[in-house]
């Protein structure tokens, strides 16, 4: 059992690291700013209802475990896989040209530090990305933030020779109040398996409309660190075609979002190699939430069709101003040997 996924409903936490590879920590948690053996990325977003303790979410690896810090990615690895966290100040990285966002710019400056880490580790498969930033709806330069975020991360794949359609990793991006641009992502020696949804256009075709850079993400993607097999599906929300659907209505938003989930969970069985299939029930589900007041709507409506699966709610805004909901997913299950 080579990867392993906990969630923690409680502000204690170990800090030794044990058999820790990395983590995250939501909500408002004392702990967030503890020195940890094992890098962690603070999710600055209250988890829902308003009042919920903190959770913090690890990811546990076995065999020796590794170390370090360079161009400020704190991460650790086994001989598989490796865990980072990196955050930028938009602040500290001035543009190139007046037509250039400070925030494009430290897109394009810190997943450059990202892909030179990978490749001085021998880590080439980026699996899972989690991207946080601030004011993610907000307009500068002319242009939406999320536009400016994508428009720097497509450099940088480019810059990288690394494929920035088909072959690209599963991914969420978020807006939150305020801090820094913060990304941790999961990336191992073995390539992953992405996987598009048939009701929706993938993300890298979307039409100009949407900004001058379609987003870098597969819908959903399967990974194999040794022994295992992972579903990570990619923040997911109301959309069909390349259109949102049912504006203003949370409760239709989630459960459109739903089906959509459920459509990726079907590819991944038909794609999966493990003898146990995926499924809705069992997976552990993230939901993030433009409108604390939109809590309990979001939660009665998701319990049952999540049919009991673990889910955390945390207020944040969405890639879109017309989005109130979007959900991520995972689960890992063991590979019988043949």
């Amino acid at each position: 059992m080579s990867l392993q996924h906990t969630l923690h409903r409680a502000p204690a936490i170990s800090l030794e690291g044990g058999n820790t590879l990395g983590g995250m920590s939501m909500g408002d948690s004392k702990d967030a700013s503890a020195p940890l053996a094992w890098p962690q990325q603070p999710l600055r977003a209250p988890v829902l209802p308003t009042g919920a303790p903190p959770v913090h979410e690890q990811w546990h690896a076995e065999g020796p475990l590794r170390q370090g810090r360079d161009e400020g990615i704190h991460w650790r690895r086994n001989a598989e896989m490796l865990y980072g966290v990196i955050e930028l100040n938009e602040v500290d990285h001035p543009p190139v040209a007046e037509d250039v966002s400070p925030l494009q710019t430290a897109s394009r400056v810190l997943y450059e530090r990202l892909f030179r880490l990978l490749r001085e580790q021998g880590m080439p498969h980026l699996w899972r990305v989690w991207n946080y930033m601030a004011d993610i709806n907000g307009e500068s330069h002319g242009l939406e933030r999320y536009r400016q975020f994508n428009l720097g991360r497509y450099e940088a794949f480019v810059g990288a020779q690394r494929e920035t359609g088909g072959q690209v990793p599963a991914a969420c991006a978020i807006g939150v109040a305020d801090g820094p641009l913060s990304v941790a992502f999961l990336a191992g020696a073995s390539p992953l398996l992405p996987l598009e949804n048939p009701r929706q256009v993938s993300a890298w075709r979307y039409p100009s409309q949407y900004g001058p850079r379609a987003p870098t993400f597969s819908r959903a993607a399967l990974a194999y660190p040794r022994g295992r097999e992972a579903l990570f599906v990619s923040g997911t929300a109301s959309i069909v075609g390349h259109a949102t659907v049912h504006p203003g209505d949370v409760a239709a938003q989630c459960e459109e979002t739903v089906r959509n989930i459920e459509c990726l969970v079907q590819e991944a069985n038909r794609a999966a190699r493990s003898d146990r299939p995926f499924s809705i029930a069992g997976l552990s589900h993230r939901a993030y939430v433009r409108h604390a007041t939109d809590a309990h709507t979001v939660q009665r409506t998701l319990q049952p069709l999540l049919r009991g699966a673990s889910l955390v709610c945390v207020q944040a805004d969405i890639c879109r101003a017309d989005l109130l909901v979007e959900i991520e997913s995972q689960a890992i299950h063991p590979l019988v040997s043949p």
